[in-house]
């Protein structure tokens, strides 16, 4: 039975009609098999539906998960390997099968794919995020469709963002998306596992943080590496960003960027961040930890003020200038991410001094905050 929309509701699929930035992104169970490999008729359809956008004048960003599992039929693999060796292979030679059927079909309609691999470290340094940043600026001004990964080739596990549902989130930040689209073979979100009988689906979450369901059953494709739980995730992350999340089957997503009762849509928060919290918060791997004293501790809770030496502990680990850093009070627990405004062994130096006495000693330039506010996200 169809719910009845809220006005709250309304309001958010006509935001979708409108969305001029989208990041879409479709999972491995949507696109290929262990038994056939990538199946071009799901792949061909859902390019028509982006194409058609893309005519509209929105900007189409995809992010695509499916290397692995392209892989698989072509090495003789049954089901998706657990060593990640192998795993690697299949994602060297699926990644190739993937990016060929993808540029083929966009070229149907004149439209030119581009590429893109990324690690959780590329996101991680401020630097690499920067230019990962220019790179889809450059890409979607020349109109061309850039294609998101993960380097599943070159990823261990220990830098490893791990789904690309989290990848897409982060990557709908990064481009400061008007949308995320989740796509998958299941139609919504549900109370429970859509097997189970009494199972709901939920057209419409107003807000991620109260949201009570039953994500703990996995999925049973055999290729995929996603579930219910990370799209949820994912949600949270874009939603608490301020950007609007769709989530669907792969074949509704004409329906549910028209506006159409489709899916499940998520509020956003009424609060985005700028980009450069986004990072700290999210995308950046911290390098270091910074223990306060409970005066700064307060200060930056309460006012949020900037991080002085004068607060400062102790220092734990090495990072550099522009580095994230966890900002942990004298308990440990962290009440803040971010960016390091000095090297560690520069602070070292500076610890407990105020100010003015850095200033004196050091020289003016050392006599800026630690973290500047903001550069700082508190948790």
């Amino acid at each position: 039975m169809t719910q009845e929309l809220t006005g709250d509701e309304v309001a958010l699929r006509a935001h979708l009609t409108r969305a001029r930035r989208i990041v879409v992104k479709v999972g491995s169970s949507s696109l290929a098999s262990t038994q056939g490999g990538l199946n071009l008729d799901k792949l061909n359809l859902l390019v028509n539906s982006l194409a058609q956008r893309q005519f509209r004048g929105s900007e189409i960003v995809l992010v695509s998960s499916g290397a692995i599992a392209a892989g698989l039929e072509p090495l003789g693999f049954t089901k998706r390997p657990t060593d990640m060796a192998q795993q690697q292979a299949a994602a060297s030679v699926g990644q190739g099968l993937l990016m060929s059927a993808y540029t083929t079909a966009f070229a149907e309609y004149g439209l030119h794919t581009a590429q893109v691999l990324i690690t959780k470290e590329d996101l991680a340094r401020k630097t690499s995020f920067d230019n990962a940043l220019q790179t889809f600026g450059a890409l979607t001004r020349l109109g061309v469709i850039p294609v998101v990964n993960e380097n599943d080739t070159v990823a261990t596990r220990e830098i490893r963002l791990g789904d690309n549902d989290y990848l897409a989130a982060l990557v709908a930040e990064l481009v400061r998306a008007d949308a995320l689209i989740l796509l998958s073979d299941v139609d919504g979100l549900y109370t429970a596992h859509p097997s189970e009988p009494d199972a709901q689906q939920i057209s419409f979450v107003a807000d991620l943080d109260h949201l009570e369901i039953d994500t703990a059953t996995p999925g049973t494709s055999g290729v995929g590496s996603g579930g219910m739980a990370t799209k949820v995730e994912a949600a949270k992350l874009a939603a608490g960003a301020g950007i609007p999340v769709g989530f669907a089957r792969w074949d509704q997503v004409s329906e549910l960027l028209s506006g159409e009762q489709v899916g499940t849509v998520f509020a956003a928060s009424s609060k985005r961040l700028s980009r450069r919290h986004g990072w700290v918060a999210h995308a950046s791997e911290s390098r270091g930890r910074i223990i306060v004293d409970a005066g700064a501790s307060r200060a930056l809770t309460d006012t949020g003020a900037s991080l002085l030496a004068a607060g400062v502990v102790r220092i734990d680990g090495f990072f550099v200038a522009g580095d994230s850093v966890e900002i942990v009070d004298s308990a440990g627990v962290v009440i803040a991410r971010g960016a390091a405004g000095f090297d560690s062994d520069d602070l070292q130096h500076m610890i407990g001094q105020t100010s003015a006495e850095i200033h004196d000693s050091l020289g003016a330039h050392y006599s800026k905050p630690v973290v500047h506010r903001d550069d700082m996200v508190i948790s």
